[in-house]
C-alpha cells in the first residue's frame, strides 16, 4: 500500500504530460509497424535506436529516437514481436474470435521516453493515479520490454503500481527477482545469476583462476560483477582486475593494467554498444593471446567475428541463449517488407513511433544477431495463454463478457505451463523461468558462433563442453591463466599477497601430507598409527613391531632362562647335600639357598619380555626382578660385611661382632631391605602402573610396541637397589686382600662390576636405539645380572665341591685363617 501511495504521488507529477498524451492520442495515426488495433493490446518497449549520450536539459523533454543511431539487431527483435502477435491472431485454438493488437514504442533512452510509458498506464487518454484501478481498465493488458536493466529499473515502478504484467525478454538483472519490489515482473530468459553460474563453470573446467571482469557501468553490468564476486568466494578463482566500461573509458590504460598483471582470461559482461568499441580497441592496440568470455548480450554478435584482425586477439568463447528456429518468421519478414510502408517513413507519428528503416532488406534483418528472439516469442505466447485462461476460451470462442484487468492476466501468467517449439515455459515464484538453457559458443575462423556445449537447468543442472571443437590460439593447447603455477604433489600453498591464487610452494615434512581437496594450504599431520615421507599426499599405516614369543631370539633367551633356573636348582641340591662342608658354610650356609631361590624368582621377569605388551605383562616385566634381586643384593651386602667383620673388625672391635651375632643382624638387614622394596613397588605400581606404549618417534614407518615404565613410580625402588649395590661393592672391596683361596669378597666385587657394566651398557643402548630389540636387550641385561652371580660366585664353589674336595675340609680352612691372622698381626 505504501508503494502504491508513493507511486500515485509520483504519477501526479506527470499530469501535464498526461494532458499531452491525451492530445497526441486524438490525432489520426496511419498504418504503422508500431501499432496494430485489437480487442486487447500488448505494449512493447524496444530500443530500435540507441541513445547512449547524456545531455543536460533545463526542463523535461521527450527525445526523438529516430534521430539516433539505428540498431539492426534490436530492429530484428522489434519485428519478432510483430510476427508473434500476428501468429497468435492467426491461431484458431489460442484466442478464437479475439484479436490481440500491439502498441510499440522506440525506447531508445532510459530518461526521456516517458510519454510512451505513460500512454500504457493511461485510460481514455488520461492518467488518474488516485482513482480506483477497477473503474476504467486500460486496453494494455501487459508490456513486453524494455531491453536493458537500467531501462527496466526506470519504468518498472510505473507498471508495478497497478500490477501491469511486465514480461521481459532481455533484462536479466537479479534485482527483479525481488517480488516485494517488482511483483508483476516476469521474464522469459534466465537471470544474470544463471549466466554467471555458466561462466564460473567454464573457468573451473579449464582451470582459469586469474581473470579480469569488464562490465558495462550500468545496472546490468554492475549486477553481473556483484554476482560474479559472490559466486567465486568459495572457489579458487581470483579477480585481480575489474573495470566498468563507459563512453569515457581509457581502453589503452585498461589493457595495460590487464597485461601488467599477466591476466590471460577476460570476461566481458556488457551489451553490444559497450563491447564493440572495446573489441575494436583491442584489435587496434594489438592485444593478443587472450581468452575472451562473452555474455549473452554479445556472444552472437554478427559484426565483430568478421572484423579484420579479430583472430589476433585470441580465442572468444560465449554464453548465449540457444538459437531456436521459429517457423514462419522468415516468411513474415519477406511478406511484411513487400508491402509499401516506405511512404510512411517520413510521416510524423506519435512520440517515438516512427522509423526510417521500413525499407530494410529482409535478408539483412535475418542475418542480424538472433539473441532474445525466442524470449520475445515466448513472452507474447505467455501473455496469449494467460489471456486465453482469463477469458475462459474454449475450442471455438472466448467469453468476451469478462472484464480483463492486468492483475488478472498477471495471476494467470504466473500459472503458465505450456510448451513452445519443444521448450517448456513455466515461471517460478520469483518470476524467473523454471527451466532454461544456454548455448556455449566459440567464434571459429569462419566468423561464426559455433555451438560447442550447453548448460541446462531445471530440477538438475547439466553442463557440457566439447573441447575438441575449440581451436585455441595456443596451437591446440588449452591456454592458462594463473597467478602462480600449480604446486607439485606433496606441496602446500603459502599465500603470497592478498589473493589466494598467488602463492609459494612448500613441501610437507615427514609425518604429514597434503590433501588438495580438503585444504591445499595446510600440511595435515598423520595419525599415530600412520606415517608418510616428505612430500606425501597420503599416509601409510605403520608396521607394528614387537618380539613375539615364537621369534628365534626370544626362544633362545627363554631357553637360557630355563637353563638358569635348572642350574640354580642343581646348585641348591648340591649345596644341600654338602651343607655341612666348609665351602657351603663359608658361602653363606642357609643364606645360599635364599640367594639361589631369589635368583630363580628374579628370572621370571625374562619370561614377560616377549609377546604383545599388556598391563599384566608390563607389570611383571620388572617387578619380580626388582623385588627378588633386592633380596639377593641384601644377602651379598650381609656376606660382604660378615667377611670384613670376621677377618678385620672382629679382632679390633670384638663388641660389634658379638652384637651382630647375638641379634642375627644379617637376617634383620635382609628383612628390612625386602620390606622397604616391597612398599616402594606397591606404592609406585599402584599410582602409575606400567602400561603398553606405542613408540612412534624413533621410526617414521614403524610402531614399536613396548611398555611405559613411569620414572617417578620406579625411582624409589631403583634408588634402593642401587644403594644396596653400592654398599655391597664398598664392603666387598674392603675384603679384596683376603687369602687367595678364600675369595668370596673378590667374587662378589667382580660380580658387582659385571652388574654395573651390564646396566651401563643397557642404558647407553636405550639412548641410542629404541627398536623392537630393546626388549631383547633388556631381557639379556636381566639374565646377565643373574648369571654374573651364578657363574662367578656359586660356580667356583661347586667346582671345589666336585673337583677339589681336599680343599673342602675344616683343616684346610683353619690353616688359611691362621696364616692370614699371623700376617695381619705382623
Amino acid at each position: 500500500m505504501l508503494l502504491a501511495s508513493a507511486m500515485k504521488h509520483f504519477l501526479a507529477s506527470f499530469w501535464l504530460l498526461g494532458t499531452f498524451l491525451h492530445v497526441c492520442t486524438q490525432r489520426a495515426i496511419p498504418a504503422s509497424e508500431f501499432q496494430l488495433e485489437g480487442d486487447y493490446l500488448i505494449g512493447g518497449l524496444f530500443d530500435v535506436h540507441d541513445d547512449t549520450g547524456s545531455v543536460y536539459h533545463e526542463r523535461p523533454e521527450a527525445i526523438d529516437c529516430a534521430t539516433k543511431p539505428f540498431t539492426l539487431s534490436n530492429y530484428r527483435r522489434f519485428q519478432m514481436i510483430r510476427f508473434s502477435v500476428e501468429q497468435v491472431n492467426n491461431s484458431t485454438d489460442l484466442l478464437p474470435n479475439i484479436s490481440v493488437g500491439y502498441d510499440i514504442f522506440d525506447h531508445c533512452s532510459d530518461t526521456q521516453n516517458f510519454p510512451g510509458v505513460l500512454k500504457f498506464i493511461s485510460a481514455n487518454g488520461s492518467i488518474q493515479p488516485w482513482s480506483d484501478r477497477q473503474s476504467v481498465p486500460s486496453k494494455v493488458i501487459a508490456v513486453v520490454g524494455p531491453f536493458t536493466s537500467t531501462q527496466s529499473l526506470t519504468v518498472a515502478p510505473l507498471f508495478m503500481v497497478n500490477l501491469v504484467p511486465m514480461v521481459n525478454y532481455a533484462t536479466s538483472s537479479s534485482v527483479f527477482s525481488n517480488k516485494a519490489k517488482y511483483p508483476s515482473f516476469l521474464r522469459t530468459l534466465p537471470s544474470n545469476s544463471d549466466m554467471i553460474d555458466v561462466i564460473v563453470r567454464i573457468l573451473q573446467k579449464f582451470n582459469w583462476r586469474w581473470v579480469a571482469f569488464l562490465n558495462s557501468d550500468d545496472d546490468y553490468g554492475n549486477d553481473g560483477l556483484d554476482l560474479f564476486t559472490q559466486k567465486i568466494k568459495d572457489t579458487e578463482i581470483c579477480l585481480p582486475y575489474s573495470k566498468g566500461l563507459s563512453d569515457s573509458t581509457n581502453y589503452s590504460q585498461t589493457f595495460k593494467q590487464i597485461e601488467a598483471q599477466q591476466i590471460n582470461v577476460i570476461i566481458v559482461f556488457a551489451p553490444e554498444n559497450s563491447v564493440e568499441p572495446l573489441i575494436e580497441s583491442a584489435v587496434l592496440l594489438n592485444v593478443t593471446n587472450k581468452v575472451w568470455i562473452a555474455g549473452d548480450a554479445w556472444a552472437l554478435n554478427k559484426k565483430l567475428p568478421k572484423m579484420k584482425g579479430i583472430k589476433n586477439i585470441g580465442t572468444v568463447l560465449g554464453v548465449a541463449e540457444p538459437v531456436v528456429t521459429i517457423p514462419g518468421f522468415s516468411d513474415f519478414l519477406h511478406s511484411s517488407k513487400a508491402q509499401l510502408h516506405c511512404k510512411y517513413a517520413e510521416q510524423d507519428k506519435f512520440c517515438n513511433q516512427k522509423c526510417n528503416c521500413s525499407c530494410m532488406n529482409p535478408e539483412d534483418i535475418l542475418a542480424a544477431d538472433p539473441s532474445y528472439s525466442f524470449a520475445i516469442y515466448s513472452a507474447i505466447y505467455a501473455i496469449a495463454h494467460a489471456l486465453h485462461n482469463t477469458l475462459q476460451c474454449g475450442a471455438d470462442k472466448c467469453n468476451s463478457n469478462i472484464t480483463v484487468y492486468p492483475y488478472i492476466v498477471l495471476a494467470e501468467l504466473r500459472k503458465s505451463n505450456f510448451t513452445l517449439v519443444n521448450n517448456s515455459i513455466q515461471f517460478d515464484d520469483n518470476g524467473n523461468l523454471k527451466q532454461g538453457s544456454y548455448s556455449i559458443v566459440f567464434w571459429n575462423n569462419s566468423g561464426d558462433a559455433q555451438e560447442i556445449g550447453f548448460y541446462q537447468f531445471n530440477s538438475q543442472v547439466h553442463f557440457f563442453i566439447d573441447d575438441n571443437k575449440i581451436e585455441w590460439h595456443t596451437n591446440g593447447e588449452v591456454p592458462t591463466s594463473l597467478c602462480s603455477p600449480e604446486c607439485p604433489a606433496g606441496y602446500i600453498k603459502k599465500q603470497n599477497g592478498i589473493y589466494e591464487c598467488c602463492f609459494d610452494c612448500e613441501i610437507c615434512p615427514n609425518g604429514t601430507y597434503v590433501n588438495i581437496t580438503e585444504s591445499p594450504y595446510t600440511c595435515i599431520k598423520c595419525k599415530d598409527i600412520e606415517w608418510s615421507e616428505e612430500g606425501s599426499t597420503s599416509c601409510n599405516l605403520r608396521a607394528v613391531e614387537y618380539i613375539s614369543v615364537t621369534d628365534i631370539v626370544a626362544i633362545l633367551v627363554l631357553v637360557a632362562a630355563c637353563v638358569f633356573v635348572g642350574m640354580t636348582l642343581a646348585m641348591s641340591v648340591l649345596f644341600s647335600v654338602n651343607y655341612n662342608t666348609p665351602v657351603v658354610r663359608s658361602a653363606g650356609g642357609p643364606m645360599c639357598f635364599l640367594i639361589l631361590g631369589c635368583l630363580s624368582l628374579s628370572s621370571l621377569s625374562v619370561f614377560f619380555h616377549f609377546g604383545k605388551p599388556t598391563v599384566p605383562l608390563c607389570t611383571l616385566r620388572y617387578l619380580p626382578f626388582l623385588l627378588f634381586y633386592t633380596i639377593c643384593l641384601a644377602c651379598f651386602v650381609v656376606r660382604s660385611f660378615q667377611i670384613v667383620c670376621i677377618f678385620k673388625i672382629a679382632a679390633k672391635i670384638p663388641k660389634l661382632h658379638s652384637w651382630w651375632v647375638k641379634y642375627n643382624g644379617q637376617w634383620l638387614v635382609i628383612a628390612v631391605a625386602f620390606v622397604i622394596q616391597a612398599i616402594f613397588l606397591v606404592i609406585g605400581y599402584s599410582c602409575k602402573p606400567p602400561s603398553p606404549y606405542n613408540e612412534t618417534s624413533w621410526y617414521a614407518d614403524k610402531i614399536i610396541l613396548s611398555c611405559d615404565i613411569s620414572l617417578k613410580a620406579s625411582t624409589a625402588s631403583v634408588v634402593l637397589l642401587s644403594s644396596i649395590c653400592a654398599l655391597c661393592f664398598i664392603f666387598s672391596y674392603m675384603g679384596k686382600n683376603l687369602p687367595k683361596n678364600y675369595n668370596e669378597a673378590k667374587a662378589i666385587t667382580f660380580c658387582l662390576l659385571l652388574l654395573i657394566l651390564t646396566w651401563i651398557i643397557f642404558a647407553t643402548e636405550c639412548m641410542l636405539y629404541r627398536g623392537k630389540y630393546i626388549q631383547l636387550l633388556s631381557a639379556l641385561a636381566v639374565l646377565s645380572s643373574l648369571y654374573s652371580f651364578l657363574f662367578w660366585y656359586f660356580l667356583p664353589k661347586c667346582y671345589i665341591i666336585l673337583v677339589q674336595p681336599h680343599k673342602n675340609t675344616q683343616q684346610y680352612f683353619q690353616g688359611l685363617i691362621q696364616n692370614y691372622t699371623k700376617t695381619i698381626s705382623q
